[in-house]
């Protein structure tokens, strides 16, 4: 069996969410061994889950990677979910549930992570997100930065709310001073998309606290970009230690 199913019920949501949940050959309950946990967005077993796991096992099993537990958070409405409260008014008519991403975030931390650290043993921890899922990663990172240890943002929806928090990006980045890793990577896809991932990747490269890499898949685009990229990203994000 590729994973497991658990189900957590979320106060701050007032709903319960579906969790899919891999764990790596040799995990045992009663070991103290910890190991990295990579939190999935757009995590149901339809939409990332499966690829995403199989990137994780493979690179794992041949040692590329450390062997890693993947939490793929199931979507109930991830256009309300992902996204902040935009101002353009015809955002709010093609997304009419949108602008609750701070109760989301608060639920990753407070209900989330404290869930998956009583159940599992876990260390530094990841997030996996793409398009709204990527807009959401980075506002993380922007805003509440210690929430995960690393960052593997795909394709971004930084477009949102008329490129708001691209705009809010230099100023949020001068106030961390944890170091974090982001790994950053945009497909051959729409222009605007394509320059603003540019446009982040440079910010990230000028920091003096983030290490960053940016990639850009010149025969990729927007359906085809995340299973490359989360191959290199984690690759990026764990580097192989040499003896």
């Amino acid at each position: 069996m590729l994973g497991k199913v658990e189900k957590i019920k979320s106060t701050l949501l007032k709903e319960e969410r579906t969790l899919n949940i891999y764990l790596p050959e040799g995990y045992r309950e009663k070991s103290t061994e910890k190991y990295p946990v990579i939190y999935l967005l757009d995590g149901s077993a339809n939409e990332d889950f499966i690829h995403t796991v199989g990137v994780v096992q493979f690179l794992g099993m041949i040692e590329f990677i450390p062997k890693a537990i993947v939490v793929g958070i199931a979507n109930v409405d991830r256009k309300r979910d992902f996204t902040f409260p935009t101002t353009v008014s015809e955002d709010k008519k093609d997304f009419p549930t949108t602008g609750s991403s701070a109760k989301f975030i608060d639920f990753l931390a407070k209900e989330l992570q404290p869930f998956i650290e009583k159940k599992y043993h876990v260390g530094n921890k990841t997030i996996v997100g793409q398009s709204l899922g990527g807009l959401l990663a980075t506002e993380i990172f922007l805003k509440k930065p210690d929430l995960f240890d690393n960052y593997l943002i795909v394709s971004p929806s930084l477009w949102w709310d008329n490129e708001s928090l691209l705009n809010q990006a230099s100023g949020l980045l001068a106030k961390q001073v944890n170091r974090k890793q982001v790994y950053l990577a945009v497909g051959n896809e729409h222009k605007q998309m394509v320059a603003e991932a540019e446009k982040f990747g440079k910010l990230l490269q000028e920091s003096k606290v983030i290490q960053s890499k940016f990639e850009y898949f010149e025969k990729e685009d927007h359906l085809t970009i995340l299973h490359h990229a989360v191959y290199n990203g984690l690759q990026v994000l764990f580097p192989k230690k040499t003896k």
